[in-house]
Protein backbone atom coordinates (compact mmCIF):
# COMPACT_ATOMS: atom_id res chain seq x y z
CA UNK A 1 0.00 0.00 0.00
CA UNK A 2 1.21 3.52 -0.81
CA UNK A 3 0.71 5.85 2.15
CA UNK A 4 1.15 9.62 1.79
CA UNK A 5 1.99 11.57 4.94
CA UNK A 6 1.55 15.35 5.01
CA UNK A 7 3.08 17.75 7.52
CA UNK A 8 4.22 21.31 7.09
CA UNK A 9 7.54 21.02 8.88
CA UNK A 10 9.77 18.22 10.14
CA UNK A 11 12.58 18.66 12.64
CA UNK A 12 13.93 15.94 14.91
CA UNK A 13 12.94 17.37 18.29
CA UNK A 14 9.26 18.31 17.91
CA UNK A 15 6.63 16.16 19.62
CA UNK A 16 4.34 16.06 16.57
CA UNK A 17 7.30 15.29 14.34
CA UNK A 18 8.46 12.41 16.51
CA UNK A 19 4.91 11.00 16.53
CA UNK A 20 4.83 11.22 12.75
CA UNK A 21 8.16 9.46 12.37
CA UNK A 22 7.24 6.59 14.69
CA UNK A 23 3.90 6.06 12.93
CA UNK A 24 5.41 6.23 9.44
CA UNK A 25 8.07 3.72 10.45
CA UNK A 26 5.40 1.45 11.98
CA UNK A 27 3.61 1.44 8.61
CA UNK A 28 6.85 0.89 6.70
CA UNK A 29 7.91 -2.08 8.82
CA UNK A 30 4.65 -3.77 7.85
CA UNK A 31 5.68 -3.59 4.22
CA UNK A 32 3.94 -0.40 3.07
CA UNK A 33 5.49 2.41 1.02
CA UNK A 34 5.92 5.79 2.73
CA UNK A 35 5.76 9.06 0.82
CA UNK A 36 6.17 12.33 2.75
CA UNK A 37 5.03 15.78 1.62
CA UNK A 38 6.53 18.66 3.59
CA UNK A 39 7.61 22.26 3.22
CA UNK A 40 10.73 21.79 5.30
CA UNK A 41 12.73 18.78 6.48
CA UNK A 42 15.63 19.05 8.92
CA UNK A 43 17.60 15.97 9.86
CA UNK A 44 18.22 12.56 8.36
CA UNK A 45 15.70 10.93 6.01
CA UNK A 46 14.94 7.32 7.01
CA UNK A 47 15.89 4.73 4.37
CA UNK A 48 13.01 3.94 2.06
CA UNK A 49 11.09 7.18 2.63
CA UNK A 50 10.11 9.02 -0.55
CA UNK A 51 10.55 12.60 0.64
CA UNK A 52 8.96 15.38 -1.41
CA UNK A 53 9.79 18.94 -0.40
CA UNK A 54 6.86 20.88 -1.77
CA UNK A 55 8.26 23.85 -3.76
CA UNK A 56 5.86 26.63 -2.78
CA UNK A 57 6.28 29.93 -1.00
CA UNK A 58 4.09 32.63 0.47
CA UNK A 59 4.37 35.88 2.36
CA UNK A 60 2.29 34.44 5.20
CA UNK A 61 1.85 30.97 6.65
CA UNK A 62 -1.78 30.71 5.48
CA UNK A 63 -0.68 31.56 1.93
CA UNK A 64 2.06 28.92 2.03
CA UNK A 65 -0.33 26.33 3.45
CA UNK A 66 -2.97 26.98 0.78
CA UNK A 67 -0.34 26.56 -1.95
CA UNK A 68 1.02 23.46 -0.21
CA UNK A 69 -2.47 21.91 -0.20
CA UNK A 70 -3.07 22.73 -3.86
CA UNK A 71 0.34 21.38 -4.93
CA UNK A 72 -0.06 18.14 -2.94
CA UNK A 73 -3.59 17.64 -4.28
CA UNK A 74 -2.35 17.96 -7.85
CA UNK A 75 0.59 15.62 -7.22
CA UNK A 76 -1.68 13.02 -5.63
CA UNK A 77 -4.03 13.22 -8.60
CA UNK A 78 -1.13 12.24 -10.85
CA UNK A 79 0.50 9.89 -8.32
CA UNK A 80 -2.28 8.33 -6.23
CA UNK A 81 -1.89 6.94 -2.72
CA UNK A 82 -4.20 4.50 -0.94
CA UNK A 83 -4.10 6.59 2.24
CA UNK A 84 -3.46 10.29 2.82
CA UNK A 85 -2.53 10.99 6.44
CA UNK A 86 -2.15 14.52 7.80
CA UNK A 87 -0.36 15.77 10.89
CA UNK A 88 -1.64 19.29 10.31
CA UNK A 89 -5.28 20.15 9.62
CA UNK A 90 -5.94 20.51 5.90
CA UNK A 91 -8.45 19.42 3.25
CA UNK A 92 -8.16 16.11 1.43
CA UNK A 93 -7.13 13.82 4.29
CA UNK A 94 -8.27 10.27 4.86
CA UNK A 95 -6.82 10.29 8.38
CA UNK A 96 -5.85 13.18 10.64
CA UNK A 97 -3.52 12.75 13.62
CA UNK A 98 -4.91 15.28 16.11
CA UNK A 99 -1.77 16.62 17.70
CA UNK A 100 -3.22 20.14 18.03
CA UNK A 101 -6.16 21.34 20.14
CA UNK A 102 -9.43 22.71 18.79
CA UNK A 103 -8.62 25.95 16.98
CA UNK A 104 -12.23 27.16 16.88
CA UNK A 105 -12.63 26.80 20.62
CA UNK A 106 -9.42 28.70 21.31
CA UNK A 107 -10.47 31.44 18.87
CA UNK A 108 -13.78 31.87 20.70
CA UNK A 109 -12.56 31.59 24.29
CA UNK A 110 -9.03 32.99 24.31
CA UNK A 111 -9.15 35.66 21.60
CA UNK A 112 -10.82 39.02 21.12
CA UNK A 113 -13.99 38.61 18.97
CA UNK A 114 -12.40 40.85 16.33
CA UNK A 115 -9.85 38.10 15.68
CA UNK A 116 -12.58 36.15 13.89
CA UNK A 117 -12.67 38.86 11.23
CA UNK A 118 -9.03 38.25 10.25
CA UNK A 119 -7.80 36.37 7.20
CA UNK A 120 -5.68 34.19 9.48
CA UNK A 121 -8.74 33.07 11.42
CA UNK A 122 -10.70 32.35 8.22
CA UNK A 123 -7.90 30.16 6.88
CA UNK A 124 -7.34 28.02 9.98
CA UNK A 125 -11.05 27.76 10.74
CA UNK A 126 -11.72 26.53 7.19
CA UNK A 127 -8.91 23.99 7.35
CA UNK A 128 -10.14 22.67 10.69
CA UNK A 129 -13.70 22.49 9.34
CA UNK A 130 -12.45 20.45 6.37
CA UNK A 131 -11.35 17.76 8.83
CA UNK A 132 -14.05 17.86 11.49
CA UNK A 133 -17.26 18.91 9.69
CA UNK A 134 -20.19 16.55 10.19
CA UNK A 135 -20.30 15.72 6.47
CA UNK A 136 -16.52 15.21 6.12
CA UNK A 137 -15.08 11.70 5.87
CA UNK A 138 -11.72 12.13 7.61
CA UNK A 139 -11.02 9.64 10.38
CA UNK A 140 -9.53 11.33 13.46
CA UNK A 141 -6.78 9.85 15.61
CA UNK A 142 -7.23 11.62 18.93
CA UNK A 143 -4.48 12.01 21.51
CA UNK A 144 -6.42 13.94 24.14
CA UNK A 145 -9.94 12.68 24.97
CA UNK A 146 -10.92 15.98 26.59
CA UNK A 147 -10.64 17.67 23.16
CA UNK A 148 -13.35 15.47 21.62
CA UNK A 149 -16.32 17.31 23.20
CA UNK A 150 -14.94 20.60 21.88
CA UNK A 151 -14.82 19.34 18.30
CA UNK A 152 -18.28 17.80 18.67
CA UNK A 153 -19.65 21.09 20.04
CA UNK A 154 -18.29 23.23 17.21
CA UNK A 155 -18.67 20.83 14.27
CA UNK A 156 -21.15 18.11 15.31
CA UNK A 157 -18.48 15.59 14.27
CA UNK A 158 -19.93 12.05 14.39
CA UNK A 159 -18.54 10.23 17.40
CA UNK A 160 -17.62 7.13 15.41
CA UNK A 161 -14.99 9.08 13.45
CA UNK A 162 -12.90 9.63 16.61
CA UNK A 163 -10.33 7.01 17.62
CA UNK A 164 -8.57 7.67 20.94
CA UNK A 165 -4.94 6.58 20.93
CA UNK A 166 -2.78 5.64 23.90
CA UNK A 167 0.35 7.75 24.41
CA UNK A 168 3.43 6.84 22.42
CA UNK A 169 6.36 7.18 24.75
CA UNK A 170 9.58 5.76 23.36
CA UNK A 171 10.84 2.95 25.56
CA UNK A 172 14.34 4.37 25.35
CA UNK A 173 13.15 7.18 27.66
CA UNK A 174 12.82 4.69 30.53
CA UNK A 175 15.46 4.70 33.24
CA UNK A 176 18.02 1.97 32.42
CA UNK A 177 19.69 -0.20 35.08
CA UNK A 178 22.78 2.00 34.96
CA UNK A 179 20.74 5.18 35.63
CA UNK A 180 22.65 6.13 38.85
CA UNK A 181 25.99 6.03 37.06
CA UNK A 182 24.61 8.00 34.09
CA UNK A 183 23.21 10.59 36.48
CA UNK A 184 26.55 10.95 38.24
CA UNK A 185 28.44 11.36 34.94
CA UNK A 186 25.92 13.95 33.70
CA UNK A 187 26.11 16.02 36.85
CA UNK A 188 29.88 15.92 36.83
CA UNK A 189 29.91 17.10 33.19
CA UNK A 190 27.78 20.13 34.04
CA UNK A 191 29.56 20.85 37.34
CA UNK A 192 26.50 20.12 39.47
CA UNK A 193 27.26 19.50 43.11
CA UNK A 194 25.49 16.85 45.18
CA UNK A 195 23.18 19.40 46.80
CA UNK A 196 22.50 21.41 43.60
CA UNK A 197 18.95 21.28 42.26
CA UNK A 198 18.52 21.05 38.50
CA UNK A 199 15.20 22.09 36.95
CA UNK A 200 14.57 20.83 33.43
CA UNK A 201 12.14 22.23 30.89
CA UNK A 202 11.74 20.48 27.54
CA UNK A 203 9.90 21.42 24.38
CA UNK A 204 10.01 23.72 21.39
CA UNK A 205 7.80 26.76 21.76
CA UNK A 206 9.17 28.34 24.92
CA UNK A 207 6.27 30.80 25.13
CA UNK A 208 3.51 28.20 24.87
CA UNK A 209 5.33 25.85 27.24
CA UNK A 210 5.40 28.57 29.91
CA UNK A 211 9.12 29.18 30.23
CA UNK A 212 8.35 32.69 31.50
CA UNK A 213 6.31 31.12 34.31
CA UNK A 214 9.21 28.81 35.17
CA UNK A 215 11.67 31.70 35.34
CA UNK A 216 9.36 33.73 37.57
CA UNK A 217 8.84 30.75 39.87
CA UNK A 218 12.59 30.17 40.11
CA UNK A 219 13.19 33.86 40.87
CA UNK A 220 10.60 33.69 43.68
CA UNK A 221 12.36 30.83 45.49
CA UNK A 222 13.73 31.49 48.96
CA UNK A 223 17.37 32.50 48.81
CA UNK A 224 18.56 29.19 50.28
CA UNK A 225 16.87 27.23 47.48
CA UNK A 226 17.50 29.67 44.62
CA UNK A 227 21.23 29.67 45.33
CA UNK A 228 21.27 25.89 44.76
CA UNK A 229 19.12 25.92 41.59
CA UNK A 230 19.91 25.81 37.91
CA UNK A 231 17.45 25.60 35.02
CA UNK A 232 18.10 23.95 31.65
CA UNK A 233 15.45 24.72 29.01
CA UNK A 234 15.84 22.75 25.79
CA UNK A 235 13.99 23.41 22.54
CA UNK A 236 14.06 24.89 19.05
CA UNK A 237 12.86 28.45 19.58
CA UNK A 238 13.96 32.07 19.79
CA UNK A 239 15.74 32.19 23.13
CA UNK A 240 16.52 35.92 23.14
CA UNK A 241 13.42 37.23 25.00
CA UNK A 242 13.84 34.56 27.67
CA UNK A 243 17.51 35.39 28.14
CA UNK A 244 16.44 38.99 28.66
CA UNK A 245 13.80 37.90 31.19
CA UNK A 246 16.30 35.69 33.03
CA UNK A 247 18.74 38.61 33.23
CA UNK A 248 15.99 40.95 34.46
CA UNK A 249 15.07 38.46 37.19
CA UNK A 250 18.69 38.07 38.27
CA UNK A 251 18.96 34.50 36.99
CA UNK A 252 21.31 34.91 34.04
CA UNK A 253 24.07 32.81 35.62
CA UNK A 254 21.66 30.04 36.64
CA UNK A 255 19.72 29.52 33.40
CA UNK A 256 20.90 27.71 30.26
CA UNK A 257 18.73 27.82 27.12
CA UNK A 258 19.81 25.04 24.79
CA UNK A 259 18.85 23.99 21.28
CA UNK A 260 17.12 20.65 20.70
CA UNK A 261 19.38 17.66 21.25
CA UNK A 262 19.34 13.89 20.83
CA UNK A 263 20.63 12.97 24.31
CA UNK A 264 17.54 14.00 26.28
CA UNK A 265 17.61 10.82 28.38
CA UNK A 266 20.80 12.03 30.06
CA UNK A 267 19.05 15.25 31.08
CA UNK A 268 16.00 13.38 32.37
CA UNK A 269 18.24 11.20 34.53
CA UNK A 270 20.47 14.05 35.69
CA UNK A 271 17.77 16.56 36.67
CA UNK A 272 15.85 16.82 39.95
CA UNK A 273 12.51 18.09 38.61
CA UNK A 274 10.75 18.59 35.28
CA UNK A 275 8.85 21.88 35.24
CA UNK A 276 6.25 22.29 32.49
CA UNK A 277 3.77 25.09 33.31
CA UNK A 278 2.28 25.26 29.80
CA UNK A 279 -0.33 27.79 28.71
CA UNK A 280 -1.76 25.32 26.17
CA UNK A 281 -0.74 21.71 25.58
CA UNK A 282 -2.85 19.12 23.80
CA UNK A 283 -0.84 16.27 25.28
CA UNK A 284 2.62 16.95 26.72
CA UNK A 285 4.70 13.92 25.80
CA UNK A 286 7.59 15.26 27.87
CA UNK A 287 5.52 14.73 31.01
CA UNK A 288 5.40 10.99 30.45
CA UNK A 289 9.01 10.88 29.31
CA UNK A 290 9.95 12.33 32.68
CA UNK A 291 7.64 9.95 34.56
CA UNK A 292 9.15 6.82 32.99
CA UNK A 293 12.67 8.15 33.65
CA UNK A 294 11.85 8.58 37.33
CA UNK A 295 11.99 12.39 37.21
CA UNK A 296 9.33 14.14 39.35
CA UNK A 297 7.01 16.47 37.42
CA UNK A 298 5.46 19.88 38.12
CA UNK A 299 2.95 20.83 35.44
CA UNK A 300 -0.35 22.58 34.74
CA UNK A 301 -3.77 21.00 34.38
CA UNK A 302 -4.22 22.25 30.80
CA UNK A 303 -1.80 19.57 29.57
CA UNK A 304 -3.62 16.55 28.18
CA UNK A 305 -1.17 14.11 29.76
CA UNK A 306 -1.23 15.82 33.18
CA UNK A 307 -3.81 13.20 34.15
CA UNK A 308 -1.08 10.54 33.83
CA UNK A 309 1.13 12.47 36.26
CA UNK A 310 -1.72 12.51 38.78
CA UNK A 311 -2.63 8.85 38.17
CA UNK A 312 0.98 7.77 38.57
CA UNK A 313 1.50 9.90 41.68
CA UNK A 314 4.69 11.12 40.02
CA UNK A 315 4.48 14.81 40.81
CA UNK A 316 2.07 17.73 41.24
CA UNK A 317 -0.43 19.20 38.78
CA UNK A 318 -1.22 22.90 39.34
CA UNK A 319 -4.92 23.51 38.75
CA UNK A 320 -6.76 25.96 36.54
CA UNK A 321 -7.22 28.88 36.49
CA UNK A 322 -3.47 29.26 36.68
CA UNK A 323 -2.00 31.40 39.44
CA UNK A 324 1.69 32.26 39.40
CA UNK A 325 1.78 32.41 43.21
CA UNK A 326 0.55 28.80 43.38
CA UNK A 327 3.26 27.65 40.97
CA UNK A 328 5.88 29.55 42.99
CA UNK A 329 4.85 27.95 46.26
CA UNK A 330 4.54 24.47 44.75
CA UNK A 331 7.98 24.64 43.18
CA UNK A 332 9.53 25.76 46.47
CA UNK A 333 7.78 22.96 48.34
CA UNK A 334 8.87 20.27 45.89
CA UNK A 335 12.49 21.40 45.86
CA UNK A 336 12.64 21.57 49.64
CA UNK A 337 11.25 18.05 50.13
CA UNK A 338 13.83 15.47 49.04
CA UNK A 339 11.91 12.47 50.49
CA UNK A 340 8.80 13.46 48.52
CA UNK A 341 10.85 13.71 45.33
CA UNK A 342 12.14 10.19 45.97
CA UNK A 343 8.54 8.95 46.35
CA UNK A 344 7.42 10.68 43.15
CA UNK A 345 10.39 9.17 41.32
CA UNK A 346 9.63 5.64 42.54
CA UNK A 347 5.94 6.05 41.65
CA UNK A 348 6.86 7.12 38.12
CA UNK A 349 9.11 4.10 37.62
CA UNK A 350 6.34 1.81 38.85
CA UNK A 351 3.87 3.44 36.44
CA UNK A 352 6.31 2.83 33.59
CA UNK A 353 6.03 -0.90 34.30
CA UNK A 354 2.23 -1.18 34.33
CA UNK A 355 0.67 1.50 32.10
CA UNK A 356 -0.11 1.28 28.37
CA UNK A 357 1.78 4.42 27.35
CA UNK A 358 3.97 3.04 24.56
CA UNK A 359 1.70 1.71 21.79
CA UNK A 360 0.59 4.92 20.06
CA UNK A 361 2.41 4.25 16.78
CA UNK A 362 1.27 0.64 16.47
CA UNK A 363 -2.36 1.50 17.21
CA UNK A 364 -2.25 4.45 14.80
CA UNK A 365 -0.83 2.22 12.07
CA UNK A 366 -3.65 -0.28 12.67
CA UNK A 367 -6.23 2.46 12.15
CA UNK A 368 -4.50 4.03 9.14
CA UNK A 369 -4.18 0.70 7.36
CA UNK A 370 -7.75 -0.25 8.21
CA UNK A 371 -9.30 2.97 6.91
CA UNK A 372 -11.36 2.59 3.74
CA UNK A 373 -11.29 5.41 1.20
Amino acid sequence: MQIAFCLYKYFPFGGLQRDFLRIALACQVRGHAVRVYTLEWRGDVPPGFALIRVPVRGLTNPARYRRFTAWVSAHLAANPAERVVGFNKMPGLDVYFAADPCFEDKARTLRNPLYRLSARYRHFAAYERAVFAADASTEILLLSPHQQPLFERHYATPRERFHVLPPGISRDRRAPPEAPALRADFRAEFALRADDLLLLQLGSGFKTKGLDRSLKAMAALPDALRSRCRLFAIGDDDAKPFRVLARTLGLAERVDLLRGRSDIVRFLLGADLLIHPAYNENTGTVLLEAVVAGLPVLTTAVCGYASHVAEAGAGIVVGEPFRQAELNATLAGMLADAPARARWSAAGLAYAERADIYSNAERAADLILGTRR
